[in-house]
């Protein structure tokens, strides 16, 4: 059973919420539809942007229309409109069953018409022009100026897709004029039964609006506390709820009556944003609760995935009505005003998709410039003799495992056919969907930076080891601080002169502590908390919390711990990720927001490599994909030193990068070796083990590369535009070390070694702590030599080193034996 196909029979229907051409090109979008997984595609200036910016599935296109002249508008215009035709005519065949139930393909006018009436019904009117399909819908947003345009457009004769709709109070407004469209065209003697419209209510970000104000009463332990607690992840789909049986009540009347007397169709509510954006919550949270006949709810491809895996088809919009009403009395009773709060989403929905459409315009722009310059962007291989044979049949074999597909699909067997690591590989995927899970708390980051600059912090220091420091620390070193913004420490050594230093350079009453942790167990974040809160509340007091956040798993120690505490803030991060792959999410974003980092923009730039590794691109042109393949074959050939060459703005990235593939690599007898930091040699300096990757932002080192080309070594050449598009190499490394992972058939989740000194680091405490003393606790073998208070201990010791007379001579003996 396919729980997408069985939402169908529960009247549902499953739109994609995703579009570009390597999906249609590849037949990824035909076989969604041929195994009746979908019926109905959705697309914004958003998708479109990562799509354009993130492969290079328009290059062809973008080519011929640059060298015929066009500008930017006009070239997504072509774009857009040769996607959409595309998109329609596959779906044709859905809305001849359906007989125009379904079946459609929506694109959006323009956003930036938003408040302008005449110009959005132009606009409408030339689009249903050019694209001429009837399973077309043309997207009008639900604003004050959209309204009147919606009932202009439905009495034209097209279908339209109200999109943006937050409110109750909004959501009739469509409804109505929805309904005096049809009238109109009725009393104009014209059909109306071919026309359809749904009404695209918006439900995850409402919750991410209300859910922090809550978690801020909850905070506080006052009064409210437990009122404010009982409503957290309720607001969204309670408001949903109310509008299906707000559009009951309206499609039973009598004036629908009057108009289904003539064929009308009702219009029909449109679940969008429906991924989940809070890790607390399951994958398929809001899929789940808005399910019931005569909707639609419009997907991404994450949330497809999940809901194939393991959706759960009842239906359920008509359950818990009474709660939804006593839901949203009880917010209205702890001060939040749901007016206030839809009428602010669909500000900023407008704006931000009017940013998403300046920043296409942009984006295409620049890669017209680019092309008419003859630059072609991306990266580059320069490889030894036969090698480029070998990489090709890799990629095609990669093609032919269908490997973007089942990556996407959290497929284990892509790493092993061990079933006991099968379970552990599906919950350590979580960072494939975690940027555009992150997107969507952007903006909550932002105010949290803020309002910790307003609270007075001048520093912050993060309390954490390994993956947890890594990413923040690359950012701080490439980025520094932006005027006004904290000056972030990493402390992520037991070093008693690296915790003095990060104590001494700042005031802690004006330091904010990062306690990071995903286990919330790690023994050295713990004792570096434990040592900054005696620090903190020496002078606080009882005020010591506000000086503490926490980034950990839900559930965690330290999660209990930073409760307890009344830490400022808990960032509780999506479970299904390792540490080494969180740059991406909390772990990273957090401390990056806090030193003035733009981390909408650097997820945006991750988003644009997230779209060039999805499903339907082709392995030689997903990023990701082609660097694991060229990792991969050169580690079976011999060449497994993967050497990072940064320019010197880039200089600490491979800080970041060394550990993810150490990890994730090295086990099982096989691995990568990755070489950070290293001055550039000449090539007569190196063996054929190594293979060079060269992250360049600037040329200072071209000159040196060239050299390790020409001398036959090969070389991989990544070409950054400006810093942010580190968030595109996060993800890019993140997909190349499980691709390389793959072919050399090692779990890369998994950690086994790291884990073994963890619980050999707890085992050897306990036994200290037990017996009190370290020669009980740790097994040092016989003492084969000694002097005074200095010994070297061995077992099965050589007599020189039993007979020498000084120390020196012992380790001469001792380090003799290697």
């Amino acid at each position: 059973m396919n729980p997408l196909v069985e939402l169908q029979k529960l009247g549902q229907s499953i739109w994609y919420d995703n579009i570009r051409r390597g999906l249609l090109v590849s037949g990824e979008l035909k076989k969604l539809i041929d195994d009746g997984e979908i019926c109905g595609v959705t697309s914004n200036p958003s998708i479109f942007e990562k799509a354009i910016a993130g492969s290079s599935d328009y290059d062809d296109a973008l080519h011929a229309l640059v060298d015929a002249g066009k500008r930017a508008p006009v070239i997504l215009d072509a774009l857009a409109i040769e996607d959409i035709r595309a998109t329609a005519d596959l779906l044709r065949p859905v809305y001849d069953r359906s007989n125009g139930g379904d079946g459609y393909a929506s694109i959006e006018v323009s956003p930036l018409l938003a408040n302008d009436t005449a110009t959005t019904v132009s606009e409408a009117r030339r689009i249903w022009k050019e694209i001429d399909r009837p399973n077309l819908m043309v997207k009008i947003p639900a604003t004050p100026a959209g309204v009147p345009a919606i009932t202009q457009a439905i009495a034209d004769g097209l279908n339209i897709n109200v999109t943006l709709i937050f409110s109750l109070r909004r959501y009739e407004e469509v409804t109505d004029a929805y309904l005096t469209g049809l009238e109109k065209r009725a009393a104009a003697g014209k059909p109306i039964d071919r026309i359809a419209s749904v009404a695209s209510f918006f439900v995850s970000r409402v919750d991410s609006l209300i859910d922090p104000r809550l978690e801020a009463l909850v905070r506080e332990e006052g009064p409210t506390a437990g009122k404010a607690a009982s409503v957290l992840g309720k607001a969204a789909i309670a408001n949903a709820k109310l509008a299906y049986a707000k559009f009951e009540e309206i499609f039973n009347s009598p004036r629908s009556a009057a108009l289904k007397a003539k064929g009308a169709r009702v219009q029909r509510p449109l679940w969008a944003s429906t991924s989940t954006k809070n890790p607390a919550y399951p994958d398929v949270f809001y899929v789940e609760a808005l399910i019931g006949p005569d909707t639609v709810d419009t997907v991404p491809p994450a949330t497809i995935n999940a809901y194939r895996d393991h959706g759960k088809p009842r239906p359920t919009l008509r359950e818990g009505l009474d709660a939804a009403h006593a839901q949203l009395k009880t917010l209205a009773e702890l001060g939040i005003n749901m007016d206030a709060v839809t009428q602010k989403l669909e500000d900023d929905g407008v704006a931000a998709f009017s940013k998403s459409f300046e920043s296409l315009i942009a984006v295409i722009e620049a890669k017209r410039e680019k092309l008419l310059a003859g630059h072609v962007e991306g990266a580059s291989a320069s490889l030894p003799k036969g090698w480029q044979a070998r990489i090709v049949k890799r990629l095609k074999k990669l093609d032919g495992e269908n490997f973007a597909a089942r990556l996407w699909a959290k497929d284990p067997t892509l790493w092993t056919d061990d079933k006991t690591h099968h379970a552990e590989i599906r919950e350590r995927l979580g960072w494939l969907t975690v940027p555009e899970m992150m997107e969507s708390r952007a903006n909550e980051l932002v105010d949290f930076a803020d309002e910790a600059r307003h609270a007075g912090f001048t520093h912050a220091a993060l309390l954490g080891m390994g993956g947890s420091s890594l990413c923040p620390e690359v950012l701080r070193e490439s980025f520094g601080v932006a005027h006004g913004y904290l000056d972030l420490a990493i402390l992520d050594s037991t070093d008693p002169a690296q915790v003095r230093a990060v104590e001494a350079r700042s005031d802690p009453a004006r330091t904010l502590y990062i306690v990071a942790s995903k286990s919330g167990s790690t023994t050295e974040p713990n004792m570096f908390f434990a040592y900054f809160w005696d620090k903190v509340r020496a002078i606080k007091g009882e005020q010591a919390g506000e000086n503490f956040i926490a980034i950990t798993d839900p559930g965690t120690r330290m999660e209990r711990v930073a409760r307890e505490h009344h830490f400022r803030r808990v960032f509780l991060n999506p479970p299904d990720i390792g540490g080494r792959y969180s740059a991406l999410s909390f772990f990273g974003l957090v401390p990056a927001a806090l030193i003035g980092v733009n981390v909408a923009k650097l997820l945006d730039h991750a988003e644009r490599m997230v779209e060039n590794s999805a499903v339907g691109v082709a392995a030689h042109d997903s990023g990701g994909l082609w660097l694991g393949a060229i990792m991969g074959e050169a580690a079976l050939a011999g060449r497994d030193k993967v050497t990072l060459i940064c320019s010197k703005d880039l200089r600490t990235f491979g800080y970041w990068v060394e550990q993810l593939i150490a990890e994730s690599t090295g086990k099982s007898g096989k691995g990568i070796v990755p070489v950070e930091g290293e001055p550039v040699g000449t090539p007569d300096q190196y063996d054929v083990d190594r293979l060079f990757v060269y992250l360049r932002l600037t040329n200072e080192l071209d000159a040196e590369v060239k050299a390790l080309a020409d001398a036959g070594h090969p070389v991989v050449t990544l070409e950054l535009d400006d810093l942010y598009d580190m968030g595109g190499e996060f993800f890019r490394w993140e997909v190349a070390t499980a691709v390389a992972g793959s072919i050399l058939r090692i779990d890369a989740f998994d950690q086994p070694n790291v884990q073994e000194s963890k619980d050999n680091t707890v085992r050897l405490l306990g036994e200290y702590q037990k017996r009190g003393t370290r020669q009980a606790a740790v097994p040092m073998g016989d003492a084969a030599w000694q002097s005074g208070a200095t010994a070297i201990y061995a077992k099965g010791a050589p007599a020189k080193l039993k007979s020498a007379k000084t120390l020196a001579a012992a380790l001469t003996a001792h380090l003799s034996q290697i």
